[in-house]
């Protein structure tokens, strides 16, 4: 019995090559499952190679239908600020065979837990330490589009990047972080001027339970985005990588943000 090819939408991302920085855990890791899944050549990657052979094993379980050729992982340390470009290049060398292949999509999902300090005891180092994988990275990656050609030239590709509700609406005792960090999306519009034809948007997830969630405040942290939300509940991983999807797949949308917070501004 011969199967039906899939359609116009459904093969969209067939052959693509996908890197997902951040791929081995929360939403990176379930973008990276939905892209491969619909036919994408996907490439994951992580601070540690253990875990990301560890999640590239877990994939191939998850689904044992999948093609395992067209998925592989490294390792890219994002948390040294003497080495940040020369791993980002290193990992864009080999996810396009030292720039032989070319990529046509870009997912940065990768985040780390800085500690939270009062505003009265922020200096200028907190704030450089803190932003360094959250915005420096998503600058270098920038810069290395720019420079080397990683990512086809095309309105077909895109770089999505990742920020958060609180960009929007932010809480008590966050302006520190969110002067470290905050300026993604606007970041995200200048790229998307720069790159043009590629496109670049932000995806903006409100409380999502992942391990990152976890270790910022864990369950009293989800209860919060649960209660001032209209829905009630905190995102799934596998439903707001749906955002990252469709940054990938729609051809005429850039410089854009993308929310996904279960109504998290309108409470």
């Amino acid at each position: 019995m011969a199967f039906a090819k899939p359609g116009k939408y459904a093969s969209k991302l067939i052959d693509k090559k996908v890197l997902v920085l951040g791929g081995t855990s929360g939403l990176g890791f379930a973008v990276a499952e939905a892209a491969w899944e619909f036919g994408a050549k996907v490439t994951i990657s992580g601070s540690r190679q253990p875990k990301v052979d560890h999640k590239l094993s877990e994939m191939k379980s998850n689904n044992p239908a999948g093609d395992v050729s067209k998925l592989q992982g490294f390792a890219c340390d994002l948390g040294n600020k003497e080495t940040l470009e020369g791993n980002l290049k290193s990992l864009f060398d080999q996810a396009t065979d030292s720039g032989t292949t070319k990529l046509d999509h870009i997912v940065f999902s990768a985040g780390d837990a800085p500690p939270m300090k009062p505003l009265a005891e922020v200096d200028v180092a907190y704030l450089h330490a803190a932003g360094l994988v959250r915005l420096a990275a998503p600058f270098i990656i920038g810069k290395l589009c720019a420079a080397h050609g990683y990512l086809k030239s095309s309105a077909s590709s895109s770089i999505t990047f990742t920020s958060g509700v609180s960009e929007s609406k932010p809480g008590a005792g966050q302006s520190s972080m969110l002067a470290a960090f905050g300026g993604i999306e606007v970041f995200t519009r200048g790229l998307a001027v720069d790159l043009a034809p590629v496109r670049v948007n932000c995806v903006a997830p409100g409380g999502v339970d992942t391990e990152l969630s976890q270790a910022f405040g864990g369950e009293s942290l989800l209860n919060h985005f649960r209660e001032r939300s209209t829905t009630k509940t905190v995102g799934k991983p596998e439903d707001v990588a749906e955002a990252y999807l469709y940054s990938m797949r729609d051809q005429f949308v850039t410089g854009t943000v993308i929310e996904s917070n279960g109504g998290g501004l309108l409470v």
